[in-house]
């Protein structure tokens, strides 16, 4: 790896190209020289304020660069970086900070935590407003084995887990997006995504790494804001999650489009895309490369594939990226030759791999062995040395040792007329052991036929995927970004 942390590959780019656009928000833009300079003096305030080598730092994301220059600035000082989403719980901040022994929380408005200095982004920013010109921090460039981050996240057993990861680590996912993506350094990417959450913070730190330029929006409700955004820096990638764009075909209909000839690819990730507007998306972006990214925030960017093409293949996610090794398992963790008859559990190693679970060894030795982070997604390469995932393991239904992949069922019926969303999970039953349940949400106007949905299903899926049982429900449950949450459908 040509750099050991993000912070210094920006360093790097301010020193030979200082007038080029590094980043951009809806309220500021800065080059790389300006930004480098922003983030240096943060890291002094930072400093005056106590903050040093191996202190936790709890921040609330925002879609801004004063955020990513905190982000930057404890790292020069050694500090570790806690973001957390924004417009968070007062309870939630304050129970995460006292989790890693933060050493200071900073947030959009004023919360007190015991055993912790607090301060808003309004208070840093007169702070760094009222330094003398020229006044920094002395410049650390931190080593790649230090710790850069923690990334707290609701696991499989519902609590949050916070996932340790490395200046190597950081620098790693970004090289396995500027390789997956055939990134330039003429980059623009637009990120929508929340800088709390790993895909976010990942397509981010790929731009600063190539020396391109991320472009922050933080409400996509604002259609108009969003495509002027677009035309004014020039914008040629973008960085999106299923749910966004949704929302963007939702309310722009077919302008997306207009940008076909500009953009170089749309890079998406987190959670699968309904299948009718991947359709749209295609249909409208002919020829631009739609890449979508296997991994999680434990093993970030794991693998690639682009979909925007007439052979895609059905649950194929691609290829290891460029700092990765896939491996297929059983159960034991015993490498196996995959195809489609054999299947096994996927299990990623890599440079980009957290370090481990913070003060959590034993769900750390759950999930790590060996270097490898394993998954409990099922699935096989084919004959193309491509991987084929499956499902996750839990969510797969074995119906009289057929197995059945819920997402199949769940992306038929996106399709069919007058249904708005569903979701499918596995149930007891006496005759066949497990068999595939199905809850529906509807269109407003449209009423529920349970035997219409079956009779469609029927027509697109062979019978014995068809769900046993179906139930209506106001809204299926989903997270932020778009994953399904098949534990709340698994409770009612």
């Amino acid at each position: 790896m040509k750099y050991q942390s993000v912070v210094e590959a920006i360093l790097d780019h301010a020193k030979r190209n200082p007038e080029k656009l590094c980043t951009a928000d809806t309220q500021a833009s800065y080059s790389y020289g300006e930004f480098a300079a922003l983030i240096k003096a943060t890291a002094a305030v930072l400093k005056i304020m106590g903050v040093g080598l191996g202190d936790c730092v709890v921040v609330e994301a925002a879609q801004r660069a004063d955020f990513t220059a905190i982000e930057f600035g404890l790292h020069l000082l050694g500090a570790i970086f806690v973001p957390m989403e924004g417009r968070c719980s007062v309870g939630k901040m304050a129970g995460i900070a006292g989790q890693c022994g933060a050493k200071l929380l900073i947030s959009s408005g004023k919360v007190e935590v015991p055993d912790s200095q607090s301060c808003t982004y309004a208070e840093l920013k007169d702070r760094i407003s009222g330094m003398e010109d020229g006044a920094e921090v002395d410049v650390r460039i931190p080593l790649g084995e230090e710790i850069s981050e923690i990334l707290f996240s609701t696991g499989t057993t519902g609590k949050e887990k916070g996932i340790v990861l490395t200046h190597n680590s950081a620098v790693a996912v970004a090289e396995n997006i500027v390789c997956g993506s055939h990134m330039q350094s003429d980059n623009v990417e637009m990120i929508p995504s929340p800088l709390n959450h790993s895909h976010g913070l990942r397509s981010y730190y790929a731009n600063m790494v190539c020396g391109g330029a991320a472009v922050l929006v933080d409400n996509l409700m604002n259609m108009r804001k969003f495509y002027e955004m677009m035309d004014q820096y020039q914008v040629n990638a973008m960085d999106l999650v299923p749910s966004a764009l949704a929302v963007i075909l939702k309310l722009s209909g077919k302008k997306l489009g207009e940008y076909r000839d500009r953009l170089n690819y749309i890079e998406f990730g987190s959670a699968p895309m309904a299948p009718s507007d991947k359709k749209q998306l295609m249909e409208l972006l002919e020829g631009v490369p739609l890449y979508n990214y296997y991994g999680s925030t434990e093993s970030g960017r794991a693998s690639v594939y682009n979909f925007n093409r007439s052979d895609e293949k059905e649950g194929c996610i691609g290829r290891p990226t460029a700092n990765t090794e896939i491996i297929i398992t059983d159960p034991e963790r015993r490498s196996i030759c995959s195809d489609r008859e054999h299947t096994g559990l996927l299990a990623c190693k890599g440079a980009m791999n957290m370090l481990y679970y913070w003060e959590d060894p034993q769900e750390t030795d759950l999930a790590m062995e060996n270097g490898y982070i394993y998954t409990k997604d099922e699935g096989y390469v084919d004959e193309d040395g491509d991987i084929i995932l499956i499902g996750r393991v839990g969510d797969i239904i074995n119906i009289g040792g057929k197995k059945v992949s819920p997402d199949e069922i769940e992306d038929v019926v996106r399709q069919m007329p007058g249904i708005a969303d569903c979701g499918c999970i596995s149930v007891a039953d006496a005759m066949s052991g497990n068999v595939p349940k199905l809850f529906v949400e509807m269109k407003p106007g449209c009423a529920f036929d349970a035997k219409a949905i079956r009779d469609y299903i029927g027509e697109h899926l062979e019978a014995f995927k068809i769900p046993r049982y179906f139930e209506c429900i106001d809204k299926i449950p989903r997270t932020f970004n778009g994953k399904l949450q098949r534990k709340v459908l698994k409770a009612r």
